[in-house]
C-alpha cells in the first residue's frame, strides 16, 4: 500500500480535496484533527507538555487551546518545543494508522508535512495549491478575520511555491480548472503505480 502525504497553504483548500478522495474510498488521515485528540488522551505527551508550559495547559482534563496559542503564537521558540514534542506522536500515530489501511494508498492531510519531516514516512506527497488572493480571501470567510490576521498565520508556513516544488504532484484549487477530474486522474495514477 502506498503512503501518500496531502499538503497546502492555509486556504488551498487541501480538506476539500481530501473529502474527493474520501469519495473515492480512500482513507484519510487527518494529522490536525489526530493532534488536538493525542495532545488530549496521551499520558505522556500531557505530562511533557504540562512541564513545558505550566498547568494552565489543560482545563477540566482537555487541552487549554487559548491558552497554548497565546503561548506559542508570537513566539517561534516555543511554538518550535511545542512542535518537537507533539510531530513526533502524531508522526508514530498515523504511521500506525497507515499500517490499518486495505486500500490500495491511503492518504495522511496534514499542513506541515515537510516541517515536520514527515514525508520522509511518505511514498509520494500531493501539493494542493491556490493563488494568494483566493486563499486570503477563503480563510477571512471561513474564519471571519481580517486580511492581516491571514497574512500573519501565512507567514509562519512555509513558502507555498517552496512546499510546491517539494511536492510529488500538484492539484490546482484555482476556481478556474476542475478539481475533481485532477482528484480521478491521480487517484487512477496512484492505484495504477501500485499495481
Amino acid at each position: 500500500m502506498l503512503k501518500i502525504g496531502l499538503t497546502g497553504g492555509i486556504g488551498s483548500g487541501k480538506s476539500t480535496v481530501a473529502k474527493v478522495f474520501e469519495t473515492l474510498g480512500i482513507p484519510v488521515y487527518y494529522a490536525d484533527d489526530r493532534a488536538k485528540s493525542i495532545m488530549n488522551e496521551d499520558g505522556p505527551l500531557r505530562q511533557q507538555i504540562i512541564h513545558h508550559f505550566g498547568e494552565a495547559s489543560y482545563a477540566n482534563e482537555q487541552l487549554n487551546r487559548a491558552y497554548i496559542a497565546a503561548q506559542v503564537f508570537n513566539n517561534s521558540e516555543k511554538l518550535s518545543l511545542l512542535n518537537s514534542i507533539v510531530h513526533p506522536v502524531t508522526i508514530a500515530d498515523a504511521e500506525k494508522w497507515m499500517l490499518q489501511q486495505r486500500t490500495p494508498y491511503a492518504i495522511k492531510e496534514a499542513a506541515l508535512i515537510f516541517e515536520a519531516n514527515a514525508d520522509k514516512q511518505l511514498d509520494h506527497v500531493i501539493g494542493v495549491t491556490a493563488p494568494f488572493d483566493l486563499r486570503l480571501k477563503r480563510v477571512m470567510e471561513r474564519d471571519g478575520i481580517s486580511p492581516e490576521k491571514v497574512q500573519e498565520r501565512m507567514d509562519k508556513q512555509m513558502d507555498e511555491a517552496e512546499k510546491m516544488k517539494r511536492c510529488d504532484f500538484i492539484i490546482y484549487n484555482d476556481e478556474k480548472q476542475l478539481l475533481i477530474p485532477q482528484v480521478l486522474e491521480l487517484h487512477e495514477k496512484l492505484i495504477q503505480s501500485n499495481r
